[in-house]
């Protein structure tokens, strides 16, 4: 693929490890409107985060997160380590360190391409911006993440970074999980809700042209439509 044709790049501030909150929650929702960031060796890459799932405490779907090794659960950066399953970011919980303790984590679901898009593209072989970067999985394969930055301070200024938003978050909004058993009816999804409509409404007018389907994460029924929180 050839070297994409240079645009004026956004200025991007890293985020600092002592920015990001210590809880759950608190993380999930303040990711919303920040950027993932991935220099690459001819492009970088960049999306704003636009949707998140948080697991606050101990449950099964916490067995994904047993990837991460050891020596970096002790770490006291674990709250902005990356563990690449689905592109996890990690969150320790204190009690590990005294024995039977459990990571708690926040799952980035979906990030809004801002640059590399052209790559983005390639790399998932479709030039549909809403199926780009909807889903972790379509995301670190849009983005080239792999487990060669598991375990990746995403704070400490390697290529793979947190930056500040680049514009305004917007409202966010708070829903149900998706594709869980457990504690189903709690409101750990985050999303930024101007995104999340508009992917919903292209996903739509797609469906209806008869060029795709509306389902997927930013599609909208009664159970996952976002309650405002701001």
């Amino acid at each position: 693929m050839r070297k994409q044709s240079a645009a004026p790049p956004l200025h991007i501030r890293r985020l600092r490890r002592s920015e990001l909150p210590a809880g759950t929650m608190e993380l999930a929702r303040y990711l919303i409107g920040k950027t993932l960031v991935h220099d690459l060796p001819r492009v970088r890459v960049a999306g704003r985060i636009v949707e998140t799932e948080a697991y606050p405490s101990a449950t099964r779907q916490g067995t994904r997160l047993r990837a991460l090794r050891p020596a970096d659960a002790r770490s006291s950066s674990a709250r902005s380590r990356l563990c690449v399953f689905h592109l996890w970011l990690l969150l320790h919980d204190e009690r590990f360190q005294r024995g039977g303790g459990h990571w708690r984590g926040v799952l980035v679901r979906a990030v809004e391409p801002l640059e590399g898009i052209r790559f983005m593209q390639w790399r998932r072989g479709t030039t549909r911006l809403q199926d780009l970067t909807r889903g972790p999985g379509r995301l670190a394969q849009a983005m080239d993440i792999n487990n060669r930055y598991d375990g990746l301070n995403l704070c400490a200024g390697g290529k793979l970074w947190l930056g500040a938003a680049v514009r305004p978050t917007g409202p966010i909004g708070a829903t149900i999980r998706i594709g869980i058993t457990r504690d189903v009816h709690r409101l750990y999804r985050f999303t930024n809700v101007a995104v999340l409509l508009s992917a919903a409404r292209r996903a739509c007018e797609s469906d209806l042209s008869g060029a795709g389907s509306a389902c997927g994460p930013f599609s909208l029924c009664p159970l996952l439509s976002p309650r405002p929180l701001c």
